[in-house]
């Protein structure tokens, strides 16, 4: 920490950081997040939905998760995104290709978050999440996917706009 920061606030997940006169959020779990655009052969992007505390509903997401969260701060960004494709999504992905690292709200936080391109994907199990979680896994059609996104608006459903770049990645990708 610089001699211009300040730390506010430092609980178990999140902290809030003031640099500059900017006050800001960061992580103390955890050293990065990943994301995930998986597609299957059959040509669906896989989501997942969940409730999310925050904003007191359930949202539709890229599979996504944070690196070095179970105690392993050194945790390998690949590796971190692999398990959580598997944890969520049930599926383990045979390629799996990072596109690229970008800040996520970086008006917010300095959170950083790296995507992945997952494909040969193999179901290997439920998905579904971890025992703190409450995952409901989507199959969704490429070429129907953006009426059906915005069915599940209509439904009140609330989407993650990274879905949007998935969907690009997919096209450009699968």
């Amino acid at each position: 920490m610089g001699n211009n920061e300040k730390i506010h606030y430092s609980g178990r997940y999140l902290g809030l950081l003031e640099r500059d006169g900017w006050e800001y959020a960061y992580r103390t779990n955890a050293s990065g997040v990943v994301v995930i655009v998986p597609v299957t052969d059959k040509g669906e992007l896989v989501l997942v939905e969940q409730y999310r505390i925050p904003v007191n509903g359930r949202v539709l997401e890229l599979p996504a998760g944070l690196v070095g969260d179970h105690g392993d701060r050194g945790e390998n960004f690949k590796t971190a995104a692999h398990r959580e494709l598997i944890e969520e999504t049930g599926y383990q992905a045979a390629v799996l290709k990072e596109l690229l690292t970008s800040p996520s709200t970086p008006g917010m936080a300095d959170e950083m978050i790296t995507i992945y391109f997952a494909s040969g994907l193999k179901r290997i199990g439920p998905g579904g999440g971890d025992g703190s979680e409450d995952i409901i896994v989507h199959h969704v059609p490429l070429d129907r996917a953006v009426d059906w996104l915005e069915s599940r608006i209509e439904e009140g459903i609330m989407l993650d706009p990274k879905i949007y770049a998935g969907l690009f990645w997919a096209q450009i990708h699968a």
